[in-house]
């Protein structure tokens, strides 16, 4: 399971990056405005895992929105933390709900939605999509600005 740490533990510091997501940490720190209903997106273009099956690198596009309460992940362990899929075997599904199951078990955000938008194996793409519930009431929601798969650029 992946650690999380309430104070930016990482920050400032050199930090290799975990063999694993399991080994990974996420550091949280408070929230500034916890009582306001914002928006924190984060986009990771060029984000790897391995296949479980061939063991083949696999890309994809993912983009992470949530809306915090108490906490914010702070954004040198989110990159540490995703950057420990490299070596990770697991398939698109996998991975994407594992990523937003992990901080949603850290953060505890009043909402949370991923978008796995993976490049091609085998000549199809998958994209992957999850949210915690219905996002709160106020909340704007942009849309996650990756088109269609036509090359993904």
């Amino acid at each position: 399971m992946t650690k999380t740490h309430k104070g930016a533990e990482l920050l400032g510091r050199k930090a290799e990056l975990p063999a694993s997501p399991d080994e990974a940490e996420l550091d949280l720190v408070a929230n500034p405005h916890p009582s306001e209903v914002y928006l924190v997106r984060f986009a990771a273009p060029e984000f790897t895992s391995l296949c479980p099956v061939t063991g083949q690198p696999d890309f994809a596009h993912i983009v992470i929105d949530y809306a915090p309460a108490e906490w914010l992940v702070e954004s040198k362990s989110l990159k540490l933390y995703l950057g420990s899929f490299r070596n990770h075997g697991a398939f698109h599904e996998d991975c994407t709900l594992r990523i937003a199951k992990d901080l949603v078990a850290s953060l505890a955000p009043r909402w949370l939605r991923i978008g796995g938008y993976w490049y091609p194996r085998g000549g199809i793409p998958i994209d992957v999509f999850w949210q915690t519930g219905e996002p709160p009431q106020g909340l704007w929601l942009p849309d996650q600005g990756v088109p269609p798969y036509r090359g993904r650029g």
